[in-house]
């Protein structure tokens, strides 16, 4: 017997999808800028090797690459409240994404300062630069645009794997089309429309790194 895959049933319930949505953008937006800040401070501590913070950014970098997502978020959602740092689920969610982001971020800029030439480093010391201006004019400017096409890959990966908030009860997309598929049992329906609303979100998300980009590396294109 073939599948009556019912395209009214999406219609139907393209409110609760919609809100779904929108909790997944807004969440996975305010961890993707979270963890591109954390990627440029946390690389900024390791380039400069500063005492014990390089030591303390390193350890957080391997803890994160090392161990599942799906474990840390459980452990600051049900672990850090018996050490009294309870947070909300929101906030539990933004926190863990965030974290798990800039782990990575901080190598994806990390190796962007190292593209940067040692002759530019040498020319700002000529010119009297102290090592916190070297940084904020010429580090970070040249070394976020040279790291933008692998935070990108960053920023994807944080937004598809917002979808393991839903195991903590965080009502984003996949939370909706479970709660809908245990309810009615439109398996198919579910899952092909918040797939086509990943990939929405997916190909925006990268529409707007591309303009980012375009823009970071207008002052080095030729007049």
């Amino acid at each position: 017997m073939g599948y009556n895959f019912q395209t009214s049933y999406i219609l139907d319930n393209a409110d609760a999808l919609l809100r779904g949505l929108l909790m997944t953008a807004q969440v996975s937006g305010i961890s993707i800028g979270l963890a591109a800040l954390i990627g440029i401070v946390c690389a900024s501590i390791k380039i400069f090797n500063v005492p014990v913070l390089s030591k303390i950014v390193g350890g957080y970098v391997y803890f994160i690459r090392s161990t599942p997502l799906l474990p840390q978020i459980f452990f600051i959602f049900y672990g850090l409240p018996s050490l009294g740092l309870g947070f909300s689920i929101y906030w539990s969610g933004v926190l863990a994404l965030s974290l798990w982001g800039g782990a990575y971020n901080t190598e994806n800029v990390r190796g962007g300062f190292l593209a940067i030439s040692k002759g530019l480093k040498e020319a700002s010391s000529a010119l009297g630069f102290k090592p916190i201006h070297y940084l904020c004019f010429v580090a970070i400017p040249l070394g976020v645009r040279v790291s933008v096409p692998s935070m990108l890959n960053t920023s994807v990966s944080v937004l598809k794997n917002s979808a393991y908030l839903s195991t903590i009860g965080f009502a984003e997309l996949t939370f909706v089309a479970m709660e809908r598929v245990a309810q009615e049992f439109r398996t198919l329906e579910m899952f092909a429309a918040i797939c086509a609303l990943y990939l929405t979100l997916v190909l925006a998300l990268s529409a707007l790194v591309r303009v980012i980009e375009r823009h970071l590396e207008r002052p080095f294109k030729e007049t």
